[in-house]
């Protein structure tokens, strides 16, 4: 009996372990932190302050590990062109490279110029505004995490900062004409990402998909699709991922962007073709010729991501830092090397730990993501950036990445209703007709290209009456075209927390502020 309820206690517990196991990982990094920071910072006046703020910062680099790097890889993994452990593999390897290599020696101490440190009385009450800023966006990632939500780091750290400031200084320190940029990029990142994904995506389907010779069409297009990437994601590192190694206007980037696309062209050519050659005419051989593509564009979001955002986790830390070593209010401040390694390698444990859940969100849990749907979300994630910096317009990347997941499944919805309509106007026009001959003209109809079938359907038209339906029965079959190829519960979960992101880590930050405030005087 006794080895009976052990068995049971055995199977109870099994579930924890592994949430055990990550708990205890990820405070081991934090341990860790605070033991090398205490170490290197003996008999410097305020180093507890900076080791307590280098702890926070670990703990914010784990939180953009485990929620923002999703966007970079989740559609690649929710397609199947990557493994979840191969995704995450690559984008720690990335995500890690990009910070040290790309992450810059400079950092602006107060994220998006949203509050004038001028009005901030010392630098105390700077350095305590910090670690309630950094604290408080962890804090809110931590809970979107949990809650398998999407959310920009961005928006939470300038959250964050905002309370924060506002505690310390009133409402009179806050640039709310930036705040109502930042307002305007929910509505702007998410609609401009989910726009350029569905173009690309009904381009392919007009292009490729569409036609009755697939792989000739596949040979045609593909790289010149895959050459389009390469220009985009070319231009994309050379203004943003590697912007604070080498400063180019977007001129030349488009320049350098448009030279490596042809070398990339006239190399994947004969690649393509001869690997076409050997494939079915059917889509899923379309969608096997962007899966390597794919497995580049997750590696170098994750590079770029990696050299723009570690900044949300080591900005302020880089600003304590300044602040503890040389006094007063700084508006850049140097990002030494150990601030920095905490940063990459938080990024990393985070994303290996906790990343999955998210991964999944954004791969699966939206909508369904083949090759060529997850190919269009990697371009929509790299020209969105380019257009927005180009005309000034504040974007959020996580924003832009699940606004063309959406986009990309609301087009699949369309073009679903769509075709249904069509069917059941056909079924409308054959009525009475022998149900063999009924099934031919659909299969005729379903291999037609786009062109051919609107021909079909007005032959129909010409040559046999409507069928007379009742206002009854066409609301019913209105019905049957809706199909909801997007999970609305989602929808609604993410717009939810992408709206409430700023306030929640503000109102965190204004409490932390308090509480920091009210323990050091």
């Amino acid at each position: 009996m006794e080895l009976q309820n052990l068995s049971q206690i055995e199977k109870a517990t099994r579930f924890g372990r592994p949430e055990l196991f990550r708990l205890g990982v990820a405070l081991l990094f934090i341990v860790g932190i605070m033991l090398f920071s205490g170490f290197s910072l003996q008999g410097l006046d305020g180093g507890y302050m900076l080791v307590a703020a280098a702890m926070i910062g670990g703990y914010m680099a784990m939180n953009i590990g485990a929620n923002d790097v999703a966007n970079n890889v989740g559609p690649a993994v929710g397609s199947k062109a990557l493994t979840l452990a191969g995704a995450i593999l690559i984008a720690a390897i990335f995500e890690a490279s990009g910070a040290l290599i790309a992450g810059g020696d400079v950092v602006s101490t107060i994220k998006k110029g949203i509050i004038d440190p001028a009005m901030i009385a010392d630098s105390d009450t700077f350095i305590w505004l910090m670690m309630a800023a950094l604290l408080a966006g962890a804090i809110w990632l931590n809970i979107a995490t949990a809650l398998g939500a999407p959310v920009s780091t961005t928006h939470s750290i300038v959250g964050g900062v905002l309370g924060a400031g506002i505690a310390a200084g009133g409402l009179g320190i806050a640039d709310w004409g930036k705040m109502g940029q930042i307002a305007a990029s929910w509505v702007i990142s998410p609609v401009l990402g989910g726009m350029i994904a569905a173009s690309f995506l009904y381009l392919i389907k007009r292009s490729i998909t569409y036609q009755e010779d697939m792989i000739t069409a596949g040979k045609r297009m593909v790289p010149l699709l895959v050459s389009v990437m390469a220009w985009a994601f070319s231009t994309y590192l050379v203004l943003k991922g590697l912007k604070k190694l080498w400063k180019v206007d977007f001129p030349m980037a488009l320049l350098i962007g448009l030279a490596v696309a042809v070398v990339i062209f006239l190399i994947i050519r004969p690649m393509i073709a001869k690997a076409a050659n050997k494939m079915a005419n059917e889509k899923g051989s379309i969608n096997r010729l962007f899966t390597v593509p794919l497995i580049f564009a997750a590696a170098l979001l994750s590079f770029a991501h990696g050299a723009n955002d570690v900044a949300n986790a080591v900005g302020p830390l880089a600003a304590i830092n300044d602040a503890i070593l040389h006094g007063g209010i700084a508006k850049k401040a140097e990002i030494p090397i150990w601030v920095m390694m905490v940063g990459a390698i938080g990024i990393a444990i985070g994303l290996a730990l906790y990343g999955p859940k998210l991964i999944k969100t954004v791969g699966s849990e939206i909508t369904e993501l083949d090759q060529m749907r997850a190919f269009c979300i990697a371009m929509a994630a790299a020209i969105t950036v380019i257009i927005a910096s180009q005309l000034g317009l504040p974007v959020s990347s996580t924003h832009i990445a699940v606004g063309a997941v959406f986009g990309v499944g609301f087009l699949r919805e369309f073009l679903k209703h769509t075709y249904l309509k069509m069917v059941e106007e056909i079924k409308d026009h054959h009525h009475g007709r022998d149900e063999a001959e009924v099934e031919a003209f659909l299969l005729r109809f379903q291999k037609a290209t786009i062109r051919r079938k609107a021909e079909m359907l007005q032959q129909l038209k010409e040559h046999s009456a409507s069928a007379d339906l009742s206002k009854k029965e066409r609301k019913g079959l209105k019905k049957v075209y809706k199909t909801e190829l997007v999970k609305r519960s989602a929808l609604m979960k993410i717009v939810a927390a992408w709206v409430i992101t700023v306030p929640v880590s503000g109102i965190l930050a204004a409490m932390l502020f308090f509480m920091i405030r009210g323990l050091m005087l």
